[in-house]
């Protein structure tokens, strides 16, 4: 089981460093430019190419079953779900097979609407309760796998 942070512009990087380390999990840190992190064997940085999809692209390629990724990127965790690894958001929220489709459908009417030149008032800000539901997810999924495993 492998820990890997979609990292750019991700508020929750040392919270998961911390459950990663209560478990013994290895945490890859994957961005387009350098995040510093603290000192740890069992924490690693991936700095890929600048570009689209480069850093999500990375992630997908190596995420096997079991693996959890730290993700607000639909597409990405869509992606993670069909490799048969955990998606969870840094406000908590699960991404499922059941929740993904309406997710991909939701981000591609309110791309066709920004298209368009409407305004959209985009995430609301991220709260200290956002943080507490993402723990609860996180330790949640590691239990979970640890739990299939055996």
């Amino acid at each position: 089981m492998h820990i890997f942070i979609d990292a750019d512009a991700c508020p929750v990087k040392d919270e998961t460093y911390k459950v990663g380390a209560r478990y013994g999990l290895t945490t890859t840190v994957v961005s387009n430019s350098f995040i510093a992190i603290p000192p740890s064997k069992l924490i690693e940085r991936m700095i890929v190419d600048a570009g689209p999809d480069v850093a999500d692209d990375w992630i997908a390629e190596r995420t096997e079953p079991g693996d959890i990724v730290v993700t607000n990127d639909i597409p990405l965790a869509d992606r993670v779900l069909k490799a048969g690894g955990v998606a969870i958001a840094p406000n908590g929220r699960l991404f499922t097979a059941d929740s993904i489709g309406s997710a991909l459908a939701s981000r591609a009417v309110a791309e066709h609407i920004r298209s368009m030149g409407e305004m959209t008032g985009g995430p609301k800000p991220f709260a200290q309760a956002d943080r507490s539901r993402f723990l609860q997810a996180l330790d949640e999924a590691v239990n979970r796998e640890k739990r299939r495993r055996r």
